[in-house]
């Protein structure tokens, strides 16, 4: 997993893996001592209120009778019982029955837009997706990480923002803190940790830009 910075591939020779490649540091970095970490900090550290507690304890008992089993066509009702959790919803949003929505009081979703199958909006903070944009089957939009710098890893919130009409396509990863722009694509599987911009379309692992959605060719 790349986490940022510079990074150089090594064959290693051992006899069992004779190409195995290795990510190491640069040369020229020196190592440094590290700080264990403090697991008992960051499983006492207070993360929600106890009223933040409580509803999601309630959202996860009932979320499964209420919406998870529901004929696909209840478009409405899938509407009606976010909005009784906080989220606020659009006119003719379509959510499927087993997208895996976490505090729905952080989502906001705006008119005609659409949630596949088995999509999971991880609304640790909060996740905002525009007008008339679409969040393909297995879309994963993570608005939750750590700070794995420090010893305890603090629990980090960062909101995702997804613009109109943009497209989330099969099993992108969008990263915590992403503001994807209006009409933006982001490719099947790939996997997105920094802004996109409007009508841009990025793929890959990293994303990487490689079109515009509106460019026109020919006469």
């Amino acid at each position: 997993m790349f986490i940022g910075g510079q990074v150089r591939a090594v064959i290693a020779r051992a006899p069992l893996c004779k190409h195995e490649l290795i990510l190491a540091p640069p040369e020229n970095t020196k190592s440094v001592g590290h700080t264990p970490l403090d697991i008992a900090a960051n499983r006492n550290a207070v993360k929600w209120t106890a009223r933040e507690l409580a509803g999601r304890a309630i959202w996860e008992l009932l979320r499964a009778p209420l919406c998870s089993w529901t004929p696909r066509p209840l478009w409405g009702w899938r509407r009606f019982i976010l909005r009784c959790f906080g989220a606020r919803i659009g006119a003719n949003v379509h959510i499927h029955p087993d997208v895996r929505i976490v505090i729905p009081w952080n989502l906001e979703i705006g008119d005609d837009s659409s949630v596949g199958e088995r999509a999971i909006l991880y609304a640790l903070g909060p996740i905002t997706i525009g007008m008339r944009a679409t969040i393909s089957q297995n879309a994963h939009l993570c608005a939750g990480t750590h700070d794995f710098r420090a010893t305890d890893m603090a629990l980090l919130k960062p909101p995702i923002h997804i613009g109109d009409e943009a497209w989330i396509c099969a099993d992108a990863f969008i990263g915590p803190g992403v503001k994807v722009g209006a009409r933006a694509v982001v490719g099947a599987r790939a996997v997105v940790v920094k802004d996109v911009g409007p009508g841009v379309i990025v793929a890959g692992n990293p994303a990487r830009v490689v079109g515009l959605r509106d460019k026109r060719t020919g006469p």
